[in-house]
C-alpha cells in the first residue's frame, strides 16, 4: 500500500501536538487515540495472514521440520516488493549455497537482489554481550540497507536464557522497541522440544519461557505428518491483526520439494490437524478430556480452552458435551443434574 509520506508526518504531528507526557506514557483521550490511529494506513499482511508489518512474530518447530526452508521462502516473497534482511544463524554461506543448487545443472536459484543474507563473521564472535552487540548490528544493517523487514534464525543466538522467564522479557522488550522505534516487522524463528506426534500443537510447545509467547504479536508453527512424513503442516497459534485461518480446523498442509535448484514448501491441501496426528491411546484421551474438564470448572471459554490445549473449538465442544452427558446420566450419584461443571457454561 503506498502512503502519502506527508498525510504519515501530519498525522504524527498532531499525534504528538494532542497528547501528554506523563513520565514514560503518552496519554491520550481513548477517543483521540482512535481518531489518530485512524489516519495511519492498516497493516498489510506480509506472508499470507500470519505476519503482518509492524509485528514481532514467531515461527517455531521441532528439529529438521524445514522451518529454516520455510523462512527462507517467506524472506523471498517479501523480499519481491521491498527490502528484507535475513539473519541466518543456522547455515555457512556454502551449506546455504548447497541448498539452492539445482543438483544436476548445477544452476544457482536466482533470488531478488532485494534480499539480503547476514551471517556473524566468526572473527568478530565474542561471547561478552553478544545478544546486544547481535541486536545493535541488526538495528545497523537494517538502517544501513533500507530494510523494514527481517528475519532472524533463530533465537538461540538472540537470547540464550530464554528459559529464564526475567532475561526472556528484557529481551522481548528490546525487539519490541525496535518494532516502536521504527516501525519494522521482525520474524524469530524457534525450536520446540521433542514433542509427540499424536498431540496437537500448541503454544506450551515453544522452547523456553512463556514470557516469550505473551511479547509476540502473532505466533505459529510448523507440524510433521504422522498420516506421511514428506508432508508438514502450518498452524497459527496467535493472532492480533487479522484473524485466525490457518486454525486446528484449518491448517496448510505442504510437502517440501526442490524445484530448479529451490527448495521449498509447496502447498498441497487445508486439512485438519487430527488428520495428520498419530491415532491418540486411550489413556491420552482420557487426560485431554480431563483436562478440558478442568477449564471448564474454570469458566473458561471454548475459545479460550481451544486456545490453551491447541484443539479446534468444535472439538471442545463435543468433548464438554460428552462430560455433559456423564454428569447429568441418571442415577449418577442419585442426582439428575451436573455435579461438578457450571451448566451455564455449556450456553
Amino acid at each position: 500500500m503506498e502512503v502519502d509520506p506527508i498525510q504519515a508526518i501530519s498525522a504524527e504531528v498532531e499525534s504528538a501536538a494532542s497528547s501528554d507526557n506523563i513520565g514514560m506514557f503518552t496519554v491520550k483521550t481513548a477517543n483521540r487515540t482512535l481518531e489518530d490511529a485512524s489516519r495511519r494506513p492498516d497493516p498489510e499482511p506480509l506472508f499470507h495472514e500470519l505476519w503482518y508489518e509492524g509485528e514481532v512474530c514467531c515461527l517455531f518447530s521441532d528439529s529438521n521440520l524445514g522451518k529454516s526452508i520455510y523462512a527462507v521462502q517467506m524472506a523471498e516473497e517479501i523480499s519481491l516488493s521491498q527490502n528484507v534482511l535475513l539473519v541466518d544463524c543456522e547455515l555457512s554461506d556454502k551449506q546455504f549455497q548447497l541448498r539452492y543448487t539445482d543438483t544436476v545443472t548445477h544452476t544457482l536459484h536466482p533470488f531478488p537482489e532485494s534480499l539480503y543474507r547476514a551471517e556473524i563473521n566468526p572473527l568478530s564472535l565474542n561471547v561478552n554481550g553478544l545478544e546486544e552487540r547481535i541486536l545493535k548490528h541488526i538495528e545497523t544493517a537494517m538502517l544501513q540497507l533500507h530494510c523494514q523487514v527481517a528475519i532472524i534464525d533463530n533465537l538461540s543466538y538472540l537470547c540464550t536464557d530464554s528459559d529464564k522467564g526475567a532475561d526472556a522479557g528484557i529481551f522481548m522488550m528490546k525487539l519490541v522497541n525496535l518494532k516502536k522505534r521504527y516501525g519494522w516487522s521482525i520474524l524469530v524463528v524457534a525450536h520446540t522440544p521433542k514433542r509427540s506426534l499424536s498431540s496437537p500443537i500448541t503454544q506450551n510447545d515453544l522452547a523456553g519461557s512463556k514470557k516469550l509467547y505473551n511479547f509476540f504479536d502473532s505466533v505459529f508453527a510448523i507440524g510433521k505428518s504422522a498420516k506421511d512424513t514428506r508432508l508438514r503442516y502450518v498452524k497459527q497459534l496467535k493472532v492480533r491483526a487479522g484473524e485466525f485461518r490457518y486454525d486446528s480446523d484449518n491448517v496448510m498442509v505442504y510437502e517440501i520439494v526442490k524445484t530448479d535448484g529451490f527448495v521449498h514448501f509447496a502447498f498441497r491441501e487445508f486439512a485438519s490437524e487430527f488428520d495428520h496426528l498419530r491415532d491418540r491411546t486411550e489413556e491420552q484421551t482420557s487426560t485431554q478430556e480431563q483436562n478440558v474438564k478442568e477449564l471448564l470448572d474454570k469458566r473458561k471459554s471454548y475459545r479460550e480452552i481451544a486456545g490453551i490445549l491447541g484443539i479446534s473449538k468444535s472439538l471442545v465442544g463435543k468433548i464438554a458435551a460428552r462430560i455433559k452427558s456423564v454428569s447429568t446420566a441418571p442415577g449418577r450419584d442419585g442426582r439428575d443434574k451436573m455435579d461438578t461443571v457450571d451448566a451455564s457454561i455449556f450456553s
